[in-house]
């Protein structure tokens, strides 16, 4: 019996680590029936054959798993945004805070061509940047020219599984290129004729970078709150989660009641309103989605 961490999933195939060594595995009929798959950053159990074939024959417990990428037992998320083509966008920083948060992962931002700003865009970004450090997120500023020196970056990988997430385009792949050159990761372009991004990575795999691992996916392919309910929202927003006992009514969703510490903060600028806007947003959404059977 070995254990291991599954560190890529291909074609019916898990490769495990263990020692040093991969082994290609694949997993128990018992997981079919119980509609349990094994994923990519599980740490497992499996047997070797006499004919040199792997079996996995146990997930350990997770700490946390994500759908889409389907992975587990992540410890942080770097979320990238760009400064500018395209412009910086709280809302869909926020909708990628928010999922991360659901999934009691750690967020950092990274955000980047911060070079390629005009100086209006520049002033925004700088009360942005207040505003997410001030909330507690990690924010880095990273330049969009080829050999821009990123290895101050490193740390932030160092002894973790990170994903990535960020919507096409904004330079992820290009991060993990100048952090480690040997993966040549293929880049995303912005397609021209569409207006959007090209997804390069067709499975999931975690890849060495800077004394860590990341996982090298499509990302994150869906951007709805299907997963998380309207009492969780809140939540998820770390400078709301501080003040909610201070509301009046227990399960406060800080929108209509009265004697609601939310509203308050915001009236005070201890909240920023934006960030009060797109809660009510994502809540909205939240109490229209259809039911689910």
């Amino acid at each position: 019996m070995k254990e291991g961490r599954i560190i890529k999933a291909l074609s019916g195939f898990y490769y495990v680590k263990s020692d040093d060594h991969i082994y290609a595995c694949k997993g128990r009929g018992v997981f079919r029936k119980k509609n349990i798959n094994p994923l990519v950053g599980d740490f497992v159990s499996f047997d070797m054959t006499n004919e040199g074939e792997g079996y996995i024959t146990e997930i350990k417990r997770r700490s946390n798993e994500l759908i889409r990428p389907p992975i587990a037992n992540v410890d942080q998320a770097l979320i990238v945004s760009s400064a500018t083509m395209p412009g910086f966008s709280p809302l869909l920083l926020d909708r990628f805070l928010v999922l991360v948060e659901s999934k009691h992962i750690k967020p950092v931002i990274f955000i980047t061509k911060v070079d390629m700003m005009t100086k209006q865009e520049q002033e925004k970004l700088d009360k942005y940047e207040q505003d997410y450090v001030k909330i507690g997120y990690p924010v880095e500023l990273v330049n969009a020219q080829e050999g821009s020196d990123l290895t101050i970056l490193q740390d932030y990988f160092s002894q973790k599984v990170t994903v990535i997430a960020g919507q096409s385009g904004v330079g992820k792949s290009s991060i993990l290129n100048a952090l480690d050159p040997s993966l040549l990761i293929e880049t995303d372009e912005i397609s021209k004729s569409l207006g959007r991004g090209k997804h390069t990575t067709r499975h999931v795999e975690l890849v060495e970078v800077s004394n860590g691992l990341v996982a090298d996916t499509p990302g994150f392919s869906n951007l709805d709150f299907s997963e998380i309910e309207q009492e969780e929202l809140g939540d998820c927003f770390p400078e709301f989660y501080l003040k909610k006992d201070l509301c009046r009514f227990r399960g406060c969703l800080h929108d209509k009641e009265p004697g609601c510490a939310i509203k308050e903060a915001v009236e005070m600028n201890e909240i920023t309103i934006y960030r009060y806007e797109n809660y009510l947003k994502f809540l909205e959404e939240i109490q229209t989605r259809k039911p689910r059977y």
